[in-house]
Order: structure tokens, then sequence, then C-alpha cells
């Protein structure tokens, strides 16, 4: 039996800053700015409307930091031997929580907008309107530091290889300011709608609109960090193709194959071969399609003829 041995790196580029850190640490300055404002206005002019949106700035600009932290423990952390496989699921776990709190968002501003719509409250329409506006602008130039590199996610929601390779802590804190900016949108329209055309229910009704396309989001997300959380396969093109390139030679049998994301798109491989004529681990190892990106690999070689490789 031969088997991958011997001292290794397993930090994969983990060490590495990525782009979403110093982006999210913008749009965090940028949160954080808005909300010391609009509390201070909201105390000073007594405006609930402008304290309201203030705190929920403040509870954007929290899960903001979690992503935040979780790009700089990543980086910190990586070179510590006591993860297995560097730490490169921090990054999942970052989106994991940044989702879990996009959930709960999604569940205020439903039990908000129902209460508002059974007992509604008077509603001081030009400061409503303008905050959204100021609001809307904010999280406008938010997205654009943050980029949309996932701006195609929905269209290839069930390929778990594009869904693996994304940045999902920077996804986390996109959906956040894009959840604001949606909030901020749907204001506008529902605020015109009510003052012009005396359609107060509007307002809480597009509150539900809102509530029900970040809860869908937040499901989308929680379910692609969790499947790396949790050590899922990898895709199943991927596992084919290796196990193809491995068989091709018709003296190798692929009896046990593992693929699994250990950062944003790289994975791990665990594979075990039967041949009746072994040859060197390199050699099986350089069969393997390198456009995978798998960082870590382990190969074991069972003959199956007169003598063991070990």
């Amino acid at each position: 039996m031969n088997r991958l041995s011997g001292r290794h790196s397993h930090v994969f580029g983990q060490d590495r800053a990525r782009p979403g850190e110093s982006r999210t640490l913008v749009v965090i300055a940028i949160t954080a700015a808005m909300m010391v404002v609009e509390v201070t206005a909201g105390i000073v002019y007594g405006s609930m409307a402008l304290l309201a949106d203030g705190l929920h700035m403040a509870s954007h600009a929290v899960a903001l930091s979690i992503n935040a932290f979780a790009y700089v423990y990543a980086r910190r952390r990586a070179h510590d031997e006591e993860f297995s496989f560097g730490t490169g699921k921090v990054n999942a776990l970052g989106g994991f929580s940044g989702a879990i709190l996009l959930a709960l968002f999604s569940v205020m501003m439903a039990w908000e907008s129902v209460a508002r719509l059974m007992f509604p409250v008077p509603i001081v329409f030009d400061r409503a309107i303008l905050v959204a506006i100021v609001g809307l602008a904010v999280n406008g130039a938010s997205m654009f530091i943050l980029g949309h590199q996932d701006h195609d996610h929905d269209h290839h929601e069930h390929d778990h290889h594009h869904a693996h390779g994304h940045d999902h802590n920077l996804r986390a804190a996109y959906l956040h300011v894009l959840a604001d900016a949606l909030t901020s949108l749907l204001a506008i329209f529902a605020l015109l709608v009510a003052k012009y055309l005396g359609q107060v229910w509007m307002d809480p009704l597009m509150g539900i609109v809102g509530a029900v396309l970040v809860a869908r989001w937040s499901l989308g997300l929680l379910r692609s960090t969790s499947e790396i959380l949790l050590d899922r396969q990898g895709p199943r093109a991927a596992r084919e193709r290796i196990r193809e390139s491995l068989e091709a030679d018709g003296i190798t049998r692929v009896t046990d194959l593992h693929l699994w994301c250990i950062g944003p798109g790289i994975y791990s491989l665990v594979i075990a071969l039967a041949t009746d004529e072994p040859r060197p681990t390199e050699d099986y190892r350089s069969r393997i399609p390198g456009d995978l990106r798998i960082v870590h690999a382990n190969i074991e070689i069972c003959a199956t003829g007169r003598h063991d490789t070990g």
C-alpha cells in the first residue's frame, strides 16, 4: 500500500488578504457613519423614522463586522497547524453567520409590516421619503464597492462547483447591503403611492414583499454555505472527470473517492485505487485534471496482483 506522506503546507493561499476584505471595511465605515448621522438626527429632531432607520443601519454594521472579522481571522490563523486543512472554511462560516442574521432581519421586517397592516401609524411622508432616498444612495454606493460577483448566482444555484467557488463571506456582506437597498427602494415606492393615492396599506405590504425576498436570499446562502461546512461531496461532474482520468489506462479502478471544498474555490481529495500494475503515486497525481483546483490530495494504491506496493 502506498500513501501520500510527508509534511507540507496547508495554508493554500489563505494567508493572503482577499479582495472582499478591504471592500467590506470601507462599507462598514460608510454604514457606521450613516448610522451615527441618522440616530443623532432622530434624537435631536424627535423623528422615529430617522431613529428606526439608524438602528436598522446599526444591525447591518454589526453583520458586516462579523464578515470583516472572518476575513481577518482566516488570514491571521492561516499558518495555525491546529486547522487540518487551513482556515478556508472560516469564509463559509462568516457567510453562514451573515445568512442567519439576514433570516432574522426578514422575520423582523415581516413582523413589523404585519403589525402596521393591523394597526396603522401616522407617516410623516416627506421626511420618510427623504430618509429612504438617502439610504438608497448610501446602499447603492456600498453595493458598487462590494461588487456583484454573485450577480448570476440564481442562474446557477444548482451548480455546486460554481457556488463553492464564490467568496461566501463577501456574498453575505453584499446581500446585507442589497437587502438595505431593496428596503429603501420598496419604501420609496410605497410612500409615494401612499402620499399621492392615499393607499397607506402599500407601505407595510411592500415590507412583507421585501421580507420574502430577503428570506429567499438567506435560504440560498444558508444552503450553499452549510454544504461546505458539512463537507458535502464536490460537484458530480468533477468527480466523474477524476474517475475517468484515472481509469483511462484500463487497468486502474477507483474504489473510493471523496472530494470536498475546503475554501473558496479550492478542494481536497481522498481517493483509493486498485490496480494490477501499481505505479508511483505521482503518476496518478499527474492524471488528475489541473483545472479542478485540488490543493490537497491523498492517494491510496492497492495492488490486486501478486505483490503490494507498500
